[in-house]
């Protein structure tokens, strides 16, 4: 039977620094590890309780990246932090909505497990539906690194450091991801000035997306968004009706009340933030 030192051994070699996880993950990781193991190593308080059935290893904060790489490598979850939040951590943010708690937000078919919130009460989840035939297209891996700290000599004279990777949106899908919400959660004005920053967007990463991507109002807005720059990535896009046969679908969409109509991508923008279609100088006899 191991002893109590070595089952603590054995933790800190499962648990980076701040990452929970479940019981039932717990038991499936080592044999010595059964349900009996697991009440007295919170019994003697080598493992805190966040929720019925999730722990923490004692003298560790969780944080938000921490809590994504456990949702996804421990309990298995279809939700990758995307849209804002990646766009943010990649770079490209140059303000977010003022807000009393930091919002990240996720995107996939599952919920959020209702321990998250309680676990993290300054951090505001957001959950959003995937886009449309995305599914691994223009994620990006990242790792969640536990903070190095220097283990007594009970546990071992070395340094350890836990490292677990995780799945965020590319700033190519984290940009289309946004866009989904506008005009609902995200205005006109935002998602504009996103992509004024965005001088180094992928084209090849764009195109593939936009191709698999068949949700048409996300479609036209980028377009629609990207008319309005000069990036020199935007000559290197096909046009949109040549993505596929559906291009940008049929019929026009009212994105904003009161508005004015863009003909050419077919939606209704703010008023203030229409342009007229430019004027075609015949040169002919030039």
């Amino acid at each position: 039977m191991p002893l109590d030192a070595d089952r603590r051994l054995l933790l800190l070699d499962l648990l980076p620094e701040g990452m929970p996880v479940s019981k039932s993950w717990l038991i499936g990781q080592d044999p010595s590890l059964d349900r009996h193991a697991v009440d007295n190593l919170l019994k003697s308080r080598q493992l805190v309780p966040i929720a019925h059935a999730v722990y923490l290893r004692p003298g560790t904060r969780m944080n938000w990246e921490s809590a994504v790489a456990s949702l996804q490598n421990v309990f298995r979850l279809d939700l990758t932090a995307g849209g804002l939040t990646a766009i943010e951590q990649q770079g490209f943010a140059h303000y977010l909505p003022i807000s009393t708690k930091r919002q990240i937000h996720l995107y996939g078919k599952d919920g959020l497990p209702k321990w998250l919130a309680a676990a993290l009460p300054d951090i505001e989840f957001i959950r959003h539906p995937p886009l449309p035939n995305l599914e691994a297209t223009g994620l990006a891996n990242f790792e969640y690194e536990a903070q190095e700290r220097t283990l007594s000599k009970l546990e071992t004279s070395e340094k350890r450091k836990g490292v677990w990777p995780f799945a965020m949106s590319s700033p190519e899908r984290a940009y289309l991801e946004v866009l989904q919400d506008v005009p609902e959660t995200t205005s006109f004005e935002h998602a504009e000035q996103l992509l004024q920053g965005m001088t180094t967007l992928s084209p090849r990463v764009m195109e593939t997306l936009l191709r698999k991507c068949t949700h048409v109002k996300v479609r036209r807005l980028f377009y629609w968004m990207a008319d309005r720059q000069s990036y020199s990535w935007l000559k290197k896009l096909p046009q949109p009706e040549t993505l596929d046969d559906l291009g940008l679908g049929r019929g026009n969409r009212v994105l904003a009340r009161g508005g004015k109509l863009d003909k050419k991508y077919m939606i209704t923008v703010p008023e203030d933030m229409w342009t007229p279609p430019a004027s075609i100088t015949d040169k002919s006899d030039s």
